[in-house]
């Protein structure tokens, strides 16, 4: 099949969905959590319970670039308290896909999209008052883990809007920005490709979908190389509040659809 007429798309809905592959490869290697703004894109364009399958293999495709760009940095003590909990909330996420209808998931996807911009303003609230992160070593922190890493397996599988989730987590357990990086670029390659056989499972992933993964793929390598150069230049700032601000209006825009 024709990738620019898989669901009936038009050359702006391509160039709109090319920008949100763009964004992913910036997001890998630069602000992490920003493709929430590619997620809004994408479940615009596409039916909403495919737009997720659609999507991880680009998400895929940025976590190999940031693998390869910060992989010495990656903190594996975390990884392996994280994943147990993640594992959980991907088999969650699984099921309610297979209960929820387009409508629901559309919906929920712009829920998860203005829990996202809360947590992640709550995130820049807590830092800015200068509070300690807890010990993740602590009862308190290993409780912190498996509650973030459920309600990122699950925010994942169901949106692909995991990323603010970790992105909280990260910072509050003390990472430093390549260490940030690092850790999280091997966190989500293992958790996507891990989600792969329920998707392909749930018909979001097929051969049709794949063409499309194929030709919006090649937009994500210069998103990357941009935040690879960007992440020590940026005004973050700056861009976490546009972030939350498209966040926001995405959210909005797929709860009135």
């Amino acid at each position: 099949m024709n990738t620019m007429t898989l669901w009936h798309i038009s050359g702006w809905e391509f160039a709109a969905l090319a920008f949100a592959a763009l964004l992913v490869g910036f997001s890998k290697t630069a602000v992490s959590g920003a493709n929430t703004v590619s997620l809004a894109i994408f479940a615009a364009v596409l039916p909403a319970r495919a737009s997720t399958g659609v999507l991880l293999p680009v998400l895929i495709a940025g976590d190999v670039l940031a693998v390869l760009t910060y992989r010495r940095h990656a903190h594996w003590p975390t990884l392996w308290r994280l994943f147990p909990a993640v594992a959980a909330g991907v088999v969650a996420g699984t099921l309610f896909l297979i209960w929820a209808d387009d409508g629901i998931v559309r919906t929920s996807i712009g829920a998860i999209l203005l829990l996202m911009a809360g947590v992640t303003l709550w995130r820049r609230r807590r830092t800015e008052s200068g509070d300690e992160p807890d010990a993740v070593t602590t009862r308190a922190g290993r409780m912190k883990a498996r509650s973030y890493g459920v309600l990122g397996g699950f925010t994942t599988m169901v949106a692909n809007a995991g990323g603010p989730v970790m992105s909280m987590y990260l910072l509050s357990a003390g990472f430093r920005k390549l260490g940030f990086l690092g850790t999280s670029a091997f966190f989500f390659l293992i958790v996507n490709v891990s989600k792969v056989p329920f998707s392909a499972g749930l018909g979001l992933i097929d051969g049709h979908s794949l063409l499309l993964d194929a030709a919006l793929a090649v937009f994500v390598v210069p998103g990357a190389l941009f935040g690879r150069w960007a992440v020590d230049r940026i005004n973050q700032r700056l861009f976490e509040q546009l972030v939350i601000a498209a966040t926001i209006v995405g959210g909005v825009q797929l709860l009135l659809r």
